[in-house]
């Protein structure tokens, strides 16, 4: 387990995405993924509001909806950290004051509960100045409905402008950013974000861990994206420079015996992030998610992997 900066909040160091939930994974298939997840210790669960409307006759709240359930059904919510997001829902868009503040009463009726572990402002809005964003957030917390903040696809100039005017004005201080970040995209993580990250000593959860499911090693071929959910998604990775960190990936995982998707995740570990973000479809999935932090990679298998995937740092 590891503690959230500034928070006590314990977590298992892998974040289970929920953006399965009611999309890829029914009801059903989700519920058992979560109890798979926390049958082998995993706490710490990741959604959004806006998760996930992007699905066929979908309006978004699908993913917390059935995370909700889920948390009744087995009654461990207090075992649970909660994670989720704000202002990317079509229905409730931005980061205006009413609208967050109303767009949280509906994400906890939606999740049958009291109060969100880490509550994400999920996309900047710059048409709100970043103090009406602290300040919205710090009266979040202060209401006892959020405990913790983090901020997600933030420019690093906007990210800092949040971190020292929370500082200045003794407004809650964001203890996690959320950005994209796996061996496929590097760059604007490790060069414009890690050294926020130095500064301002927050946890980093970083998403599409896995780029969509390429750095699992089944996307090899056009063709075995076709009739896939992510098909699309992976196809993008779908060159040389690519392919290339999916063999170094098979590689490292062949010699250790264990999959791709795990010493992928093991290679964010290895940099320092605090959790990454991975989603499972299946509870057969989940293992191999589970595997990543237990998983030590050596300095010269890290390095394999670096050189493979220098083209996207």
């Amino acid at each position: 387990m590891t503690t959230i900066p500034r928070t006590d909040l314990d977590v298992f160091p892998l974040n289970l995405g929920g953006n399965t939930f009611g999309w890829t994974s029914d009801r059903s298939t989700s519920f058992a993924v979560l109890d798979a997840f926390t049958e082998a210790g995993g706490n710490f669960v990741d959604t959004a509001d806006v998760y996930s409307v992007w699905g066929e006759g979908h309006t978004g709240g699908e993913s917390e909806t059935v995370l909700g359930e889920w948390l009744a059904a087995r009654g461990v919510r207090d075992d649970v950290v909660v994670a989720t997001k704000v202002g990317s829902l079509p229905q409730r868009p931005g980061l205006g004051r009413e609208n967050v503040v109303q767009a949280l009463e509906e994400s906890l009726r939606r999740l049958g509960t009291d109060r969100i572990d880490l509550y994400y402002a999920h996309r900047d809005d710059e048409s709100v100045p970043v103090a009406e964003q602290a300040a919205t957030f710090d009266e979040l917390v202060r209401s006892g409905k959020v405990r913790a903040v983090g901020l997600s696809n933030y420019s690093p100039q906007r990210l800092r402008e949040w971190f020292e005017t929370a500082e200045r004005e003794h407004l809650t201080v964001p203890v996690a950013i959320q950005p994209e970040y796996n061996l496929v995209g590097r760059r604007s993580y490790e060069q414009d974000l890690a050294p926020l990250v130095r500064e301002f000593g927050v946890a980093v959860f970083p998403y599409f861990g896995l780029a969509s499911g390429f750095l699992t090693g089944k996307y090899r071929t056009a063709a075995d994206c076709e009739g896939r959910a992510r098909g699309g998604a992976a196809g993008a990775y779908l060159n040389a420079q690519g392919l290339a960190v999916v063999e170094a990936l098979v590689g490292v995982a062949e010699a250790r015996g264990a999959e791709p998707t795990t010493v992928a995740l093991a290679w964010l570990l290895a940099q320092g992030m605090t959790a990454p973000i991975a989603s499972a479809s299946r509870p057969d999935q989940v293992p191999a998610l589970m595997a990543a932090p237990g998983l030590a990679l050596t300095a010269q298998e890290v390095e394999v992997l670096d050189r493979a995937s220098q083209p996207f740092a």
